[in-house]
């Protein structure tokens, strides 16, 4: 079998997440949920997860997890025509050919991947008992809670976030939370683990201030994420700390940024701007490689770990090398469209002319033109504040060796203050492996890494620290409040028998 299945990494479905067919009013009800369902392979069966969220646009993101291969939120297409359903995992080489059965409940037929074609079951797959449990037995937190708009001006919309504050008068450090590529909500949930709301609710049990907040398209938040580049997103995080320096409680000169995977280098193109730069970063597995670099190392890792052959990776990457350069040097849409959808048909002659087509488009968007060419290298030495860097070893999309480095060496050529520290057996999702997660409800519960948090504790301590400090002698006070002025007593006259007696 000498056909190659389609290996191109999915570019733009990496940040916009993909999926990007159009849909009639009635289906987002019957694709909006997520189904599971085993996959047969050579000894034995592994339990494949698809969330499909349907968005505002009409079109959809969606994402394969594979648990017991460590893999998280791949992107998947979606093409949807009546009840006939593609899903096309390129950074796999893989797809999945059949119908949406019973409403949406159930999504049967053939999954196929280099060296395999089996048939497949996927059921809708209700809320995780742990996740539910976990949700019912939230209590009162120990601090203050509220949701908050505030405005992007560069991009006159308004964002919608959460804002926790400790208790106590204050004033406090805090900082913003910035999301890894794809559209997200304030919680960057995953299959019941919420990300951010794990660490805004420990950061501010901990003394420090945290804004989370909707993507820009996603939830309460206007503006559209789909034709956003990095670039863009900068002016969110600008906002949020704006939004944050002008907030009662909040040490205006202690405000940071926390960012993970793409939002880490949207927080460190805000700390190298010259004015409205955060006070401190923090980076949980951001890229220090160029774009195209970062995503080239995914597509080969992640086809290593599904069993594909060394000749299948060169050849898809090959091909992954032909259509980035066509893209990169060709300016003009339409000419870069003509050429890609020409290599990826050649490469695979059963690949639709529409699904050709639309995978062109992905490529040529405005976040796929900046990220291919993004280089954070060159950013890194404007950078002149306290950074903290944090990888995972068992990170598949962001190797921490190669990108862990460049950034360091990036960062001290500015001289900015930096801490690094490597988490052993951590994911890309700054999860432990499985076997140390807690039982919840009798199953076992996605945590984030503990050694992950005292890190990220032990180093915004010292952000909380000073924003408690007193004021130099150089920031000016307020004046201090006139005296009342003392009342003149006449003195008392005292008469010789006065004298004489005393």
């Amino acid at each position: 079998m000498r056909k190659l299945l389609l290996l191109l990494l999915g570019l733009a479905l990496w940040a916009t997440g993909p999926g990007h067919a159009k849909t009639p009013a009635e289906e987002p009800t019957r694709l909006n949920g997520q189904w599971q369902g085993g996959l047969k392979v050579p000894g034995g069966s592994i339990n494949l997860i698809i969330t499909i969220v349907p968005l505002s646009n009409g079109t959809y993101y969606a994402a394969l997890d594979v648990p017991q291969q460590r893999i998280s939120r791949m992107p998947v297409e979606v093409e949807l025509k009546g009840d006939n359903l593609t899903l096309s995992v390129e950074q796999a080489g893989s797809h999945f050919e059949g119908k949406v059965q019973e409403g949406g409940n159930k999504l049967s037929g053939t999954w196929q991947q280099p060296g395999l074609k089996t048939d497949l079951l996927l059921e809708r797959n209700a809320a995780p008992a742990a996740a539910l449990a976990a949700k019912k037995l939230r209590l009162t937190p120990p601090y203050r809670e509220s949701e908050f708009t505030f405005l992007n001006p560069a991009g006159k919309f308004r964002l919608s976030g959460t804002l926790t504050i400790p208790s106590g008068e204050g004033p406090f450090a805090a900082v913003a939370l910035l999301s890894d590529s794809g559209p997200h909500d304030r919680d960057a949930d995953l299959q019941g683990y919420h990300l951010f709301g794990i660490l805004a609710d420990y950061l501010t049990r901990h003394g420090i201030a945290v804004l989370r907040f909707d993507d820009r398209g996603v939830g309460r938040s206007g503006g559209d994420y789909h034709r956003a580049t990095t670039a863009d997103l900068v002016t969110d995080a600008q906002a949020a700390l704006a939004f944050l320096r002008k907030t009662p409680l909040i040490a205006p000169q202690q405000v940071g940024l926390l960012g993970h995977g793409e939002g880490a280098n949207v927080a460190l193109l805000a700390a190298a701007q010259p004015q409205n730069a955060p006070a401190f970063v923090a980076s949980l597995a951001g890229y220090g490689q160029p774009g195209r670099d970062v995503l080239r190392r995914q597509q080969g890792e992640i086809m290593r770990l599904i069993g594909t052959d060394g000749t299948q990776i060169k050849a898809a990457q090959s091909l992954y090398d032909q259509l980035v350069d066509a893209v990169r040097q060709t300016p003009n849409n339409t000419a870069a469209r003509a050429k890609v959808i020409a290599l990826l048909r050649s490469s695979n002659t059963a690949l639709s002319e529409s699904m050709a087509r639309a995978r062109a488009v992905e490529m040529t968007s405005p976040w796929s033109r900046y990220f291919l060419d993004f280089n954070p290298a060159t950013r890194l030495p404007q950078v002149t504040c306290p950074v903290l860097l944090l990888n995972g070893t068992a990170d598949l999309q962001v190797a921490a060796g190669r990108n862990l480095s460049v950034l360091q060496k990036g960062l001290r050529l500015g001289h900015a203050d930096v801490e690094v520290h490597r988490l052993s057996g951590v994911n890309h999702w700054f999860q432990p492996d499985p076997s140390d997660w807690p039982i919840v409800a009798g199953e076992r519960q996605a945590a984030f890494s503990p050694e992950g948090l005292e890190r990220l504790h032990t180093w915004l301590a010292e952000r909380a620290k000073q924003a408690k400090a007193p004021l130099p002698v150089t920031v000016q006070r307020p004046a201090a409040k006139p005296a009342k002025p003392i009342k003149a007593v006449a003195p008392v006259r005292r008469t010789r028998r006065a004298v004489a007696k005393a």
